[in-house]
């Protein structure tokens, strides 16, 4: 229900929008072990030829799913209340952040000292300072430890769930009426440009100040960037029809997404000189606001064409649903470490992507195949007991983390 008095049907396009964007996010970070940008570990073939169609998806692939997250935990907390709502998310999130940065993640900073400072004392050594807290892994910063690596989402996650719970305990009925106001807003070419140029505007400044760090507490320009799409989630969610309004501008979003892309690529790609100083100091907060133009378009676009052409059920809806927060919690691991040890073999980068690809996925879903059928493993990758799993499927939407939303 988003309100007592307007039932919601399950929204089952937005559990296809959140599978897709997670199986996104495996072809990105395989793609970030080939291109020039820093990371755990990288190919000796990285170049920059494969940045243009990574920036394709980075802009908005995060913003998506933060997104989808606030509709969701919108509509879990008008069904349950703040107090149940911050028990289950804190039961459901929690626990696997923590078994995540103590398990799955150690072995990304471990193969990362390997490559970049030579580290050779072993991986029980390297744990003993992990758990220490060491900081002396050192390059141009030092490595953080213990780190919750790609794992920031989920802890972020449960801190804008926190926010999103206090907020409605302290609105109270004012909430809903908020999100009336957005939705009376929120219609045609609007839906659009407001959201975009709340987005720009973040951008504009804050970009420069605050480089994105998945520090949570000095992560100001990421949490604009991630806490706005979340909120507004939270708030759209409880307006009645407002889905139905993407559909009619999808194209239009897709078309602006595509614009906004090639006139990044082209700002990018132009040599220095070719503008003067004061050109480019004049253009580029216009390039800012182009990118958050490219990203809220493309989840625009996204749950419109997703809406049109999703709104289904289906076994695979309901595999997928549950398999994906175990998969995003073990894929980078998987993928640091395959990608370490195929680099003896000298693979052409085109037949080991393929074949990071293809192990990742395969091996993700193979420790899902586990995870599910053991009482005890479940809770630590964010399923559900057993016991708690519903036969039908309630009428509401999913958010990472859970089955259903119930």
């Amino acid at each position: 229900m988003t309100s007592n008095q307007h039932p919601v049907s399950r929204l089952y396009f937005l559990d296809w929008v959140r599978i897709l964007a997670f199986f996104v996010l495996i072809l990105y970070h395989v793609g970030m072990y080939y291109v020039t940008w820093d990371w755990h570990v990288k190919s000796p073939f990285a170049g920059t030829g494969p940045e243009p169609f990574m920036q394709l998806s980075s802009p908005w692939r995060l913003g998506l799913l933060f997104f989808i997250a606030g509709a969701g935990a919108s509509l879990m907390l008008a069904r349950q209340g703040p107090s149940a709502f911050l028990r289950r998310r804190s039961s459901r999130l929690l626990l696997p952040l923590l078994f995540g940065m103590l398990v799955i993640v150690p072995p990304q900073p471990y193969l990362e000292v390997v490559e970049k400072l030579g580290y050779g004392d072993g991986y029980g050594t390297f744990m003993r300072l992990y758990l220490a807290g060491y900081n002396g892994f050192c390059r141009e910063d030092c490595l953080v430890l213990p780190t919750w690596n790609h794992l920031w989402f989920v802890a972020y996650l449960w801190v804008y769930a926190v926010l999103l719970a206090g907020c409605v305990a302290l609105c109270g009925s004012r909430f809903d009426r908020l999100a009336a106001r957005a939705g009376t807003l929120l219609r045609g070419w609007r839906i659009i440009a407001i959201p975009a140029a709340l987005l720009a505007l973040a951008r504009v400044l804050l970009v420069e100040h605050f480089p994105t760090t998945h520090a949570l507490v000095d992560d100001w320009y990421n949490h604009a960037m991630c806490l706005a799409p979340f909120l507004l989630g939270a708030l759209v969610a409880r307006v009645p029809g407002f889905w139905a309004r993407l559909e009619p501008v999808r194209w239009q979003a897709l078309g602006i997404a595509a614009t906004g892309w090639a006139l990044l690529r082209i700002w990018d790609a132009a040599p220095d000189g070719v503008l003067a100083p004061q050109a480019v100091a004049l253009l580029r907060p216009a390039m800012y606001a182009v990118y958050a133009l490219l990203a809220w378009s493309a989840m625009v676009a996204a749950c419109g064409f997703a809406r049109r052409h999703l709104d289904r059920d289906g076994p695979a809806r309901c595999y997928l649903n549950e398999a994906v927060f175990p998969v995003y919690i073990v894929h980078q691991t998987l993928i640091v470490t395959m990608a370490h040890s195929l680099q003896p073999m000298r693979l052409a980068p085109g037949v080991e992507a393929v074949v990071l690809v293809v192990l990742t996925l395969t091996l993700s879903f193979g420790v899902f195949e586990l995870v599910r059928r053991v009482r005890l493993l479940r809770p630590l990758f964010g399923l559900a007991p057993r016991w708690a799993r519903p036969v039908v499927a309630r009428p509401v939407t999913a958010v990472p983390g859970e089955v259903a939303i119930r």
